[in-house]
């Protein structure tokens, strides 16, 4: 069974990576941040880490020997454990990090990569995923079937609220509704199961329909920190959003500036 998400030690970071010297760096920098550093160098035993130990977060290499990270991750996933996870991947390797955010990665690395940005976006992804909103997602994420699916809701008398929410709580853009405080989204009439992450960047982008909203932008309003040239953390995640939506999807590039959503 996955450790219970209520009862994490917050300050330990998982660290799955056979890398030795890049271990040896990642320990260094976070152990000099506060944070307790365990350092698993193999899939399987990185497996029985990741259930037993009850990491705030993990860092988790794509290429590992005996079971690989995407592999790691999602049977993570099936088990119903939401913790969440940077992974890190060769700077050639764009159809692995793709995979991995599929599976429920909340953010992502290449190597090589500074140590000071990997602290800063582990920073940010424990910022997104704490707190009472953490919990209601990891209860919601436990009952789907799997991250990124898409199901039937249950019948609701007002076909144009999720679950009773609260006005002003509820963002819409075209066909898709989100539900600030339950966390939830839906395109037309079908739930649809988003990673921390991918939420967080919808409802920026909802929350003023329009707008124009430059990569930079979001990297500091949804990352919390600025990432180095010719990154594409924002380009992914807007096309793992796009792929979940589907036809429903209101999110719209504007050449050489950014994205935004349609109203």
């Amino acid at each position: 069974m996955p450790a219970d998400r209520d009862d994490l030690r917050a300050d330990l970071i998982l660290v799955i990576e056979d890398e030795a010297h890049i271990a040896a760096l990642i320990r260094m920098y976070l152990t000099r941040e506060g944070f307790e550093v365990q350092i698993r160098t193999d899939g399987p035993t990185g497996l029985t880490a990741a259930r037993t130990l009850g990491p705030a977060a993990m860092i988790l290499d794509v290429r590992l020997p005996g079971l690989d990270g995407r592999e790691l991750l999602r049977t993570l996933r099936a088990e119903g454990d939401w913790v969440p996870v940077l992974m890190v991947t060769a700077r050639d390797e764009e159809v692995d990090l793709v995979v991995g955010l599929e599976l429920g990665a909340d953010d992502y690395l290449t190597k090589p990569f500074s140590p000071r940005e990997l602290v800063a976006r582990l920073r940010a992804v424990l910022r997104r995923t704490s707190g009472p909103a953490a919990s209601a997602r990891a209860a919601s994420a436990r009952d789907a079937p799997a991250r990124g699916t898409v199901t039937s809701p249950s019948p609701s008398p007002d076909p144009t609220s999720i679950s009773g929410s609260e006005p002003g709580r509820l963002l819409r853009a075209g066909e898709v509704r989100l539900d600030v405080d339950r966390r939830r989204v839906m395109a037309g009439e079908r739930e649809v199961t988003l990673t921390a992450t991918e939420f967080d960047l919808l409802a920026v982008l909802m929350r003023r329909p329009g707008l124009v909203h430059t990569r930079d932008r979001l990297l500091a309003e949804v990352w919390g920190y600025q990432a180095a040239a010719g990154s594409r953390t924002v380009d992914v995640h807007v096309a793992q959003l796009r792929a979940k939506l589907g036809p429903a999807s209101p999110l719209r590039t504007v050449r050489g500036v950014g994205y935004t959503a349609d109203a």
